[in-house]
């Protein structure tokens, strides 16, 4: 594992919706004992800005590591106690090293949701003019998502690939390499000593990245506003199985916020299933869904049960717990009329 591990709160500018979730998230995961989580680095990366969003995890001691395997390793091995990964763009769609590695590779449980609002600029060492540029370094998933830029501004340079977009920044700003530019975070310029060029040049202005907080255990308790994630493997491939699966949520009004299938590595056409749905493991009806997967498909694997992230969450978590209340006290009414109670 690389990096110098750091601590303590820093730099970044949390975005509405991460904001939103801080609070409410850091509370719901305050009696949980995190002092060390590993992170896509190097400093600088849009993973660190993400996390820093997160009170309690800003003041645990973040440490960089160079690639998202190595992250999950850290965690896995004991080196630090969660793992802070991206999972998902609403560009680019899922990051399948992530999501792959989760159901075929390791078993972790997700803490925590962060969406972050994204927003790529053109890095160059002072001095650099877009028309020279020969070559952007940047993260695939970075690139891809200012795909439509680099076409029109930068129609014959070449991208290379980087473990990270602040590893981009890192290198060009090591090396300073002529005709080069790099697609990274604001910070990374910053941090780097590299001017610039083009701000937000993303494809598309609603550019948002999902992050998720893992651990080797434990589930945090219901919020009221909450998702679960699974993963179902079919017995057979045929026709109606994914219905099947599906009419289990539809009996029981229970809302999918994410579906998407994955090669299972064992054939063409042998497809899982990903699933995110509203609601948490303790909810009785969330509860006897996942028990009758379990039963009927050759397997369920369990990814977790974690408070949901949006700007809005701290306000529908105090409605549900208003709601909460006042049915308690609605059946204490009522049983408080039972003769001989």
């Amino acid at each position: 594992m690389s990096g110098v591990a750091t601590s303590g709160p820093r730099r970044g500018n949390p975005s509405e919706a991460a904001q939103g979730a801080a609070s409410s998230a850091s509370e719901a995961a305050r009696s949980q004992n995190t002092s060390s989580i590993a992170f896509l680095g190097p400093a600088g990366t849009f993973t660190e800005e993400a996390l820093l969003t997160q009170t309690d995890f800003a003041e645990a001691d973040v440490v960089p590591v160079a690639s998202l395997t190595e992250v999950l390793e850290a965690v896995c091995s004991g080196r630090t106690d969660m793992a802070f990964v991206p999972i998902e763009n609403s560009i680019e769609g899922t990051v399948h090293a992530t999501v792959d590695s989760l159901v075929f590779e390791v078993d972790l449980l997700v803490q925590r949701e962060v969406v972050l609002d994204v927003h790529m600029h053109l890095l160059a060492p002072p001095g650099t003019s877009i028309e020279g540029i020969r070559r952007v370094l940047s993260f695939p998933h970075a690139s891809a998502q200012c795909r439509r830029y680099l076409a029109d501004h930068l129609p014959g340079a070449e991208v290379v690939a980087t473990t990270s977009t602040a590893e981009a920044a890192r290198l060009l700003g090591k090396d300073r390499r002529p005709h080069t530019a790099a697609l990274a975070p604001r910070l990374a310029a910053e941090l780097y000593g590299l001017d610039v060029l083009a701000s937000s040049i993303e494809d598309h202005p609603y550019n948002q990245t999902r992050f998720v907080a893992l651990a080797t255990e434990g589930v945090p308790a219901p919020t009221g506003h909450d998702k679960t994630s699974i993963v179902c493997f079919q017995r057979q491939d045929r026709p109606g199985s994914l219905h099947g699966i599906l009419s289990e949520f539809s009996a029981r009004n229970i809302n999918l916020t994410k579906l998407e299938s994955r090669p299972t590595k064992r054939g063409l056409g042998n497809y899982c299933f990903l699933i995110d749905l509203e609601g948490h493991l303790a909810d009785e009806v969330v509860a006897d869904c996942l028990r009758v997967l379990h039963a009927e498909l050759a397997g369920v694997k369990f990814l977790g049960s974690y408070p949901a992230a949006g700007a809005h969450g701290p306000a529908v978590r105090a409605r549900v717990d208003a709601a909460s209340r006042d049915a308690d006290q609605w059946i204490r009414s009522l049983r408080s009329q039972v003769r001989g109670a």
